[in-house]
């Protein structure tokens, strides 16, 4: 592992350069890894393990919208293609990539499959960590581990393809094989992980939990419904209000700090900006750090994992997700939104 220091404090990350796509390869050209669920991540994942080298099967429901485009991917049923338990019994890796009330519902089954010296795989600490409320509790003979990449599946698979990889963390929870880790570090690079750091399965899930409900999705849905609300309020037009609150961050200022930080997107913007930033920005920090306090207890106590298990496993769940992103689609701002895209400079050639 090479050694990076984060902000004056040292960790151990893996890189490609220490552990290389061909050891990779080696490591597991005797492996079959079964990918169960065609849903967010499995698709990015089987697809770049394939252009690997690695010897994928899928798993997952026919019939669905997701076998569909399984098929319409390039996996053959009966070949690559199979029933999630099939996939399940066949594979010597099983990455389980339903989603987490997908997991609980079908583990009585998977843990059926799983023989000794399999590995069984997670992107996320949800099931484990949160096993009173899952029930999925692994045998011993069989390796448990993740790699969790940080960022939605379309994400792994475009950085995949533009040759960038993106970043994930990994854990190991049982070594029941003495190669567990040999075998989690090995499917990170075949994934397409820029690199990988070290985590636990339970700080994995308090991480990403915190981090979906506050700054990634939650907090800033949040924050520009209530700065477009304010400058409507104040007659701004809606054009107006939604170019200066979300179109100007994500085309312009937020590339600016993903290049080189926020003191470079400072650095970069007017100094009348860089005045009114730095005064408000730690009234903004003070103002949600009780927000944020109470959301991490609220994952910790494992409260937001039993709302999560519960709405998700609805036999009506997704209709009513749609009546709620519908909601979000059909407001002002986001209606404006789709208006102020349609008008990019890239969008006028298609038209």
């Amino acid at each position: 592992m090479a050694i990076i220091n984060f902000g004056g404090v040292e960790e151990e990350v893996v890189t490609r350069e220490e552990f290389p796509l061909e050891k990779a390869r080696e490591v597991l050209k005797d492996e079959v890894v079964a990918v169960l669920g065609y849903g967010v991540q499995g698709p990015a994942q089987a697809l770049n393990m394939r252009d690997n080298g690695i010897n994928v099967i899928i798993g997952q429901r026919k019939g669905t919208a997701n076998w569909d485009k399984a098929v319409a991917d390039g996996w053959v049923p009966g070949k690559t293609l199979f029933s999630i338990e099939e996939a399940a019994e066949r594979g010597t890796v099983i990455q389980y990539l339903l989603s987490d009330a997908g997991q609980r519902s079908q583990w009585s089954k998977i843990v059926e499959c799983l023989n000794e010296g399999d590995m069984l795989y997670f992107s996320h600490g949800f099931s484990i960590t949160f096993k009173g409320d899952t029930g999925v509790i692994a045998p011993p003979h069989v390796d448990v581990a993740l790699v969790a990449p940080k960022g939605a599946g379309r994400s792994v698979r475009n950085n995949f393809l533009d040759g960038s990889g993106i970043n994930a963390s990994f854990a190991v929870h049982q070594d029941a094989t003495g190669r567990a880790q040999e075998r989690t570090l090995a499917l990170g690079i075949a994934i397409g992980a820029g690199y990988l750091f070290p985590t636990t399965f339970q700080n994995e899930v308090y991480s990403d939990l915190t981090g979906e409900r506050g700054v990634l999705i939650g907090a800033l849905s949040g924050i520009m419904e209530a700065q477009y609300n304010v400058l409507r309020k104040h007659g701004h037009s809606p054009s107006e209000a939604f170019n200066e609150t979300v179109e100007e961050l994500t085309q312009s200022l937020i590339r600016l700090v993903g290049e080189n930080g926020m003191d470079y997107m400072h650095a970069n913007c007017s100094t009348t900006a860089q005045r009114g930033a730095l005064d408000w920005q730690p009234r903004f920090r003070d103002a949600v750090a009780p927000v944020f306090d109470e959301l991490y207890d609220s994952v910790m106590s494992g409260n937001e994992a039993r709302i999560t298990l519960e709405a998700n496993s609805r036999e009506d769940y997704r209709q009513q997700l749609e009546k709620e992103l519908a909601a979000i689609r059909d407001s002002e701002m986001w209606r404006a939104g789709a208006a102020v895209r349609s008008l990019r400079p890239e969008n006028w050639k298609k038209q």
